[in-house]
Formats: structure tokens, sequence, C-alpha cells
């Protein structure tokens, strides 16, 4: 008889970290085709679908906004979670939705009246976004038990900056299909692609793990909706955070607005410019990951502020320079700061919270901060429509005063009040 010798110690740590590595592969493989829906659906070419469809400022401004507003769900998604047997199949059930209905919205002007169109999309939109909500709870519950602590901050820098290569093209070679080909005709190439990726996207979700789920030791909803408030530190930070987006979100969602509206810059240009956005976003992503292993999430989300406040500055360079060449500096800043404070953000809410209820943490800063930002573009738009009927010589507080107001206001925020919250 041959006896078998069970498995080492040593094999089972080179099984496990192959499984990680698988997972991580997969994780990593899931973001390409969500990359692509996303930057061809979103940006400038959300706004720029919105302007095709006859969506005025005020519109663009609240289809900005909805995507943060409707976070408010998470905090009841938080306590459902704990209920479900299966977050795959269920993040499988509502990431699916969202693909769906959003790439959907690029048959609106084949099957509706046109004066049909803007009020369609916006339902659409709503609803699939208020999917997407719940979806992105159970991926961010999941994908935090996923990538190992340890490698969370250099993992994600890697595959953020290796979507946004890919996201990047993307922006190029749809800027100019849409400046080839002008108004539907364009926009129905780029959609093609969407849909391909849509179905691409839900199916690689089939490939997640199902990771054990390691649930709140509290059995009751406001018990368990009330640890996040209880933890003072975490409290902090995120009400800053959320009055810093109302602030912020006043102007930086609306610049594809401002660039083709108001400055008639063209499709491929604007393109280009968040192009090079997204190139310095992508170095970002590489640095801000590996000082991510030397210094506390806090502490990088404080030096992302400032340079987000220079990139709405930015825009005052226009004054007596030329065009372009602010909104390049402008977006160059926005890369470095944009890229950063998502990232560092998205760390603090998996990283700085205790495991069991990270649902419910998660859930209550998406809310705050979903709140004011849901607030800000509806405010910015508003202020945009009204700005629109001043006279001729005022025209120069819109393109480029307002944003260089908001910086300064920014900067104010930053130095004062983030200061002894985030650096403390």
């Amino acid at each position: 008889m041959v006896k078998v010798n069970p498995p080492s110690f040593a094999s089972k740590l080179r099984r496990k970290g192959s499984k990680q590595r698988t997972n991580l592969a997969i994780a990593t493989w899931e973001g390409v085709p969500a990359i692509i829906l996303q930057t061809l659906l979103g940006g400038p070419f959300l706004t720029g679908f919105l302007l095709y469809l006859g969506a005025g400022s005020r519109q663009i401004g609240f289809v900005l906004a909805i995507t943060t507003f409707v976070n408010i769900a998470q905090i009841g998604a938080a306590y459902w979670m704990q209920r479900i047997r299966s977050r795959k199949r269920m993040l499988l059930l509502f990431v699916g939705a969202h693909r769906i209905l959003w790439s959907a919205t690029g048959l609106i002007p084949f099957l509706f009246p046109q004066e049909w169109w803007v009020s369609i999309f916006i339902g659409m939109y709503t609803v699939a976004f208020i999917a997407n909500t719940i979806g992105g709870m159970i991926w961010t519950s999941l994908i935090g038990d996923i990538v190992p602590a340890k490698v969370r901050g250099r993992y994600f820098g890697i595959r953020n900056t290796i979507l946004n290569a890919l996201g990047s093209v993307c922006l190029f070679v749809g800027g100019m299909v849409l400046d080839r080909f002008p108004g539907g005709t364009g926009f129905l190439i780029l959609f093609i692609p969407v849909w391909i990726c849509a179905i691409a996207n839900t199916v690689i979700y089939f490939f997640y793990p199902d990771m054990p789920f390691e649930r709140s030791k509290e059995k009751g909803f406001w018990r368990m909706f009330k640890k996040p408030f209880q933890d003072q530190s975490f409290l902090k930070a995120t009400l800053f955070l959320a009055a810093w987006l109302l602030v912020q979100t006043l102007i930086v969602p609306l610049y594809s607005y401002v660039m083709l509206d108001l400055l008639n810059v063209n499709y491929q240009t604007v393109s280009i410019i968040t192009v090079v956005q997204t190139l310095v976003m992508m170095m970002g992503f590489y640095l801000w990951g590996n000082l991510n292993a030397r210094f506390s999430n806090k502490t990088l989300l404080f030096w992302t502020l400032p340079i987000i406040a220079l990139s709405c500055l930015s825009w005052g360079l226009m004054s007596f320079m030329p065009v372009l060449v602010a909104l390049f500096c402008s977006h160059i800043f926005l890369g470095i700061g944009v890229g950063g404070f998502n990232q560092l953000a998205f760390n603090f809410t998996i990283g700085d919270t205790p495991k069991s209820e990270r649902p419910m943490f998660v859930a209550v800063y998406s809310a705050l901060t979903g709140v004011t930002s849901f607030l800000g573009p509806l405010i910015g738009g508003s202020l945009y429509e009204k700005m629109e009927k001043w006279p001729e010589p005022m025209t120069w507080f819109s393109t480029y005063g307002f944003q260089m107001g908001i910086g300064a206001a920014m900067l104010i925020l930053t130095f004062t009040l983030g200061r002894r919250v985030l650096l403390r």
C-alpha cells in the first residue's frame, strides 16, 4: 500500500497564493469592458449625447448629479446585505441591470418621438444608477475581501493605471468618431462597442469568487446604522469630504459642458484634453498607490485637495493666455488630484473601517457625500443657466471667473477645516 503524505503547509500557501492571484486577475479583466463602457457613455460623451438629445444646462446638471444622490440607497442595501446568501449572485443581478439599462439609452432616438428623448433618458439613467449603487455596495464589500490589505494600495494603483490607459485610447477614438460623424450617426457607432461590452462585463462577473462574508455583529437596523456615527474619526472625515464635494461639484462635473457649449471646443479636442487628463491620472494612480504604502489614507487625501483647487484656478489663465493652454493645465491638475482622491477615498472606506461593519460604513460615507455631490451639479447647472442671460461683457465670468472663485473657496476650505480634520 502506497502511503500518501498530506499536503505540506508550504504547498497550501502556494495554492492560496495562486488562487489570490487568479482572483486579482479576474477583478482586473472585469474592469476592461467596464472602462470601455463607462468611457464611451460618460464624461464628455455623456454631455455631448445629452446636448444631442436636446438637454439644457439644468438637465445636464441633474443627470450628472443623480449618480451620487442615489447612493442614499446604499444604507438600506447595507442592512439587506446581512441577509443575502450570495454576494456574487446579487452583484450579477444589479450590475447586469445597470449595464443593460445604461447602454440601452442609445436606442432612445430610434424608438421614441424627439420631444420625449430627454425625459426618457433621465428615467432610464436614474433606474440604471439605482441598480448600480446597490451593485457598487456589494462590489466594494466583495473586492475588499478579494484584495489582501497588505497589497491593496499598490494593487488598485496598478489596476487603475491599466484601465485608464485603455480608457484614454477610447476617449481619443470616440472623439475622432464624433467629429467625423456628427450627430446621431456618430453616437450610434459609439453605442455598438458599448452594447458588446455591457454583455461581456456581465459575463465576467460569473468568474468572481463568492468570498465568505463576515456579517455585522449587530442584528437591528438602528444599532447597525449608528455604528459609523459613533466613530468620531470616520464621521469628521466623512462630513468634511461631503462639504468639500459640494463645493467641488459646483463646477468640476460641468467642465465638459463649458468646453462644448460655451467655449465651442470640438469633440476631438475635448477628447484629447481628457486623454491627457487620463494619462496624468494613470501616473498619479501609481504614485498615490506607492505613497499609500508609507502614509495614511487621510493624510494623502488631504494633499489631493489643493491640487484639485489648482485645477479650478487654472481656468483663469485664459484671461491672458490661449484657451487651450488653460484647459490643458486645468485637466492635468484635475487628473493628478481627482485620481488620487477617488482611489484614496475608496481605500479609506474599505481600509479604515471595521470589516464586519464595513457595508454600513461605506453606505453612510456614500450617502453623505452622495447628497452633497448631487446638490453641487444641480446648483452649478442652475447658476450657468442664469449666467447665460447676462450681458455680453460678463461672459468672462461663466467661462473662467466662476471656476476661479470656486478654486479659491476650495483652497480656503482645505487649509482651514481640512487641515484640522484630515491631518490629526
